[in-house]
Formats: C-alpha cells, sequence, structure tokens
C-alpha cells in the first residue's frame, strides 16, 4: 500500500533494481543525510547493532528485507546450502537487539516460508522470490500499520493540543510514518494546530537528533526539552497528552520503551494527562510475561561520550539500560492499526491480535 499522506523522511526501502535493502544512518542525523545500501545480512546486523537502522518496526522490517536481498544474491546454490546459509543469517540478524520484538516477528514470518517452501521449491531462485515477496509484505504492513494507527490516533487528538514525546517513534523508526509520530502527523494534516514538546533522549539523543528533524522537516511546531525537565512541564500542565512508541508489549499490558519512558508516565497519571502507547500489532507479544523480557544493556561508553566528545572521567562505571518497563496501570490505552484498547489490556490485546489473524 502506498502512503496517502506526505512522505517528507524515509528509513529504509528495497531497492528493486540493485536488489538491496537502503537505509538512512540515522547516527549521522540530523547534520548529514547518509544512505547505505546492501544485501549482507551481517552488514545489516552490524547497522542495527550499531543504531544505524533503529526503532523496533524498522529493525524487523530491515532484517526481512536484507534476507530477501540475500535470498537472490544467494539464489545459485543447491538447496541444501542455500537454507543452511539462509538460517545462518537469521541467527545472526537475530542475536542483534533482545528487546525490540518487531525484530523477532518479522525473523519467524521469514523463517516460516522458508521451511515451508523448501520442500516443495527445488529451484532456488523460485524459493527466494517467495522470501523476497514475503520481505516485501512484511514491509507493505508496517507502511499500512502507520497509516491507520494515525488515522485511528488522531482522534484522540484535541484542535489546539500540546503533545509531549519521547525518543523517535517516527519515520525513521518504522517503513512510512511512525506510531506515536503518525498519530501526531495525521492530526496536522487534518488541519488540527498541534504542538509537539519533545525530550533529547540520551544517552543517544533520538529525541533532540530525529523527532525535531522529523517535525522542523513538516512544519509542526516543536519544543525541545531536557530528559530531566518532563516533571515539571506536565506539572506545569503545558502538556495536554502524552504519545509514545513500544518495542515490545507484553500479554498483561506491561509496555517496554526507551529508558526514560516510565518517569513519564509516571508524572503523567501523577498530573492527570492521559498516556498513550502508540503501536503495530507486531510489537504485542502475547506469548511471554514481563519477566520473560531480556532488557537490553547497551555500551556503557554510551553514557559517558556524547558525539564521541567525553563528558566524565573515563575511569568511571556507567550503566546504560536501553528501555524501561512502564506498568499497565499508567497506560491511558494502546493505540494500534486494528483499534484502541483499553485496560483490562490481558483482554483487549488479545482480542486485537486474534483480529488481526483473521
Amino acid at each position: 500500500m502506498e502512503p496517502l499522506y506526505p512522505q517528507l523522511v524515509k528509513a529504509l526501502w528495497f531497492d528493486e533494481s540493485e536488489e538491496k535493502l537502503c537505509w538512512i544512518n540515522t547516527n549521522k542525523l540530523p547534520f548529514e543525510e547518509e544512505v547505505i545500501c546492501s544485501n549482507d545480512p551481517a552488514r545489516v546486523a552490524s547497522a542495527i547493532k550499531n543504531m544505524e537502522i533503529r526503532g523496533a518496526p524498522a529493525i524487523g522490517v530491515a532484517a526481512a528485507l536484507v534476507l530477501g536481498a540475500y535470498a537472490l544474491k544467494i539464489s545459485g546454490q543447491p538447496l541444501e546450502k542455500f537454507i543452511e546459509l539462509m538460517n545462518a543469517s537469521i541467527n545472526t540478524l537475530a542475536a542483534t537487539r533482545p528487546t525490540a520484538y518487531n525484530l523477532f516477528y518479522a525473523l519467524n514470518r521469514i523463517r516460516k516460508v522458508l521451511s515451508e517452501y523448501s520442500s516443495r521449491a527445488s529451484d532456488t531462485r523460485v524459493l527466494a522470490r517467495i522470501i523476497v515477496e514475503e520481505a516485501i509484505k512484511v514491509y507493505r504492513e508496517d507502511v499500512e500499520a502507520n497509516m491507520k494507527i494515525g488515522e485511528v490516533g488522531s482522534e484522540l487528538v484535541p484542535d489546539g493540543a500540546t503533545i509531549m514525546t519521547h525518543c523517535n517513534a517516527g519515520a525513521l523508526a518504522t517503513s512510512a510514518y511512525g506510531t506515536a509520530l503518525a498519530v501526531i502527523r495525521v492530526a496536522f494534516y487534518k488541519g488540527k494546530r498541534v504542538k509537539v514538546i519533545a525530550t533529547e533522549t540520551r544517552p543517544v539523543l533520538q529525541g533532540a537528533r530525529l523527532t525535531v528533524y522529523e517535525l522542523v522537516k513538516e512544519g509542526i511546531p516543536v519544543t525541545l526539552i531536557t530528559d530531566n525537565a518532563a516533571g515539571l512541564v506536565l506539572k506545569k500542565k503545558m502538556v495536554d497528552l502524552v504519545i509514545v512508541g513500544a518495542d515490545r508489549i507484553t500479554k498483561e499490558g506491561y509496555v517496554i520503551n526507551k529508558i526514560g519512558t516510565y518517569m513519564i508516565a509516571l508524572a503523567a497519571k501523577r498530573n492527570q494527562v492521559p498516556f498513550y502507547v502508540a503501536a503495530p500489532i507486531s510489537t504485542i507479544d502475547l506469548e511471554r510475561s514481563v519477566d520473560q523480557v531480556v532488557i537490553e544493556e547497551r555500551d556503557p561508553a554510551e553514557v559517558k561520550y556524547i558525539r564521541g566528545v567525553p563528558i566524565t572521567l573515563d575511569k568511571v562505571s556507567a550503566l546504560n539500560y536501553a528501555f524501561d518497563i512502564t506498568d499497565p496501570d499508567l497506560v491511558t490505552a494502546i493505540i494500534t492499526e486494528r483499534g484502541i484498547a483499553y485496560p483490562p489490556y490481558s483482554e483487549t490485546l488479545s482480542r486485537l491480535v486474534a483480529s488481526s489473524r483473521r
């Protein structure tokens, strides 16, 4: 499905002529727009690890598309070797980021196709094309989910609202408009006078570098604040609602998102500000409880340096959790492409996921 609204920022795409995944290196933004293309799963695994490609939906789509590109690259191999190489690449990509559920959702889609069709398609060129078609389907489904999340969520946004968002849940985290930013974008496209307060999002500054970049390109008014100003801004009633994305949502409704989300949710609850989460169905993990989710810890150097510049003593230890966990009772509603889930999430999320499989 093609986007219904202008797409001024694009995180990734499949280059049909080159048969490669292409992406914009988010590490270089907002000062340089570097595009990289590859059909090598190991290169894309590195890009996911070092956050050239980031954001749960984008990570999943990127993994699917590079597997499609790689399948075409090795399609001259005998079937047994082809399957061996594909499974090794799937495992390489699976080892990149443990928390983002969309990655495993996409890899399982490709793994299933590989398993189902390998016994029927002895010609690896045919099998490779089937894998590409599934990968592009994953991509298109994410584009459609972005649009529908925006449409559904925009109804919750009052005209004239000031919206707080954390990290980057925008075009640079997905295949099209984003999740949280899709809601804001569609409200803006429909003529609502919205303003955004974006947190800087330490330690990698996705809010300052990426969310601000996207919103400025769109012409949506945005004000940048430090992460530790969020509580005061909410207390001063400068915000009408909070909208964030998610890297995983458990069956009980726990929201795993960028570190700092939990503190904002607490402050929003205390000050009676609605706290919404926007995410596609592919982010919802009905198989694991919150205690089973692995919270990624990243290189402590990200805390001790900003863009390569040291901000503390080199010998000091640092703790760098990439995500935190927001309790279901702090979440007003969860916006998906299949509709809005309200508490009790253990019931409503299951129904939405079931409806998406019909």
